[in-house]
């Protein structure tokens, strides 16, 4: 087993308000914002959908099960295995969810809504592809997106 190729696993979680607007974090140690999200403790044997449930409820405050896949995204990246990315449907948050949003101050800086159209202004080319890709698949109640780089296949 020691000799197969590495890939690493991440999950996350789109959340929207009622104005379509996403949910992103900023966090502390790294430049840039993000959704809710982060590693799935697979050697743990937590499954992706696991991962994003609780990576939200630890950074953000909120448990909240994952709704359906909308993107799976094989992110290569330099000088690290490939990321197999898993976006989740975290569906429409309302007033007082919003308001409950409690940041997890070991990892997160704040959060904000941002409009689709400014994704690109917070979020990395491939992690901003990545998230209108979801939102597509949303908006047309398709299967989920397959993604590489953010990019669609297939």
């Amino acid at each position: 087993m020691a000799g197969l190729p590495r890939v690493l696993a991440g999950a996350a979680t789109l959340f929207r308000d009622t104005g379509g607007r996403v949910l992103l974090v900023e966090p502390n140690y790294r430049e840039g914002w993000g959704l809710p999200g982060g590693t799935v403790e697979s050697d743990e044997g937590e499954t992706p959908r696991q991962g994003a449930r609780r990576e939200t409820a630890e950074e953000i405050g909120l448990d909240i099960e994952p709704g359906r896949l909308l993107a799976v995204d094989w992110a290569r990246g330099s000088g690290r295995p490939p990321v197999v990315a898993y976006l989740y449907d975290g569906g429409v948050l309302t007033a007082g969810e919003l308001a409950s949003i409690r940041l997890q101050e070991e990892e997160l800086l704040s959060w904000r809504m941002v409009a689709p159209d400014d994704l690109g202004g917070h979020l990395p080319p491939t992690t901003t592809r990545r998230v209108l890709a979801a939102l597509e698949a949303l908006d047309a109640g398709s299967g989920p997106a397959e993604l590489e780089d953010g990019h669609r296949v297939g």
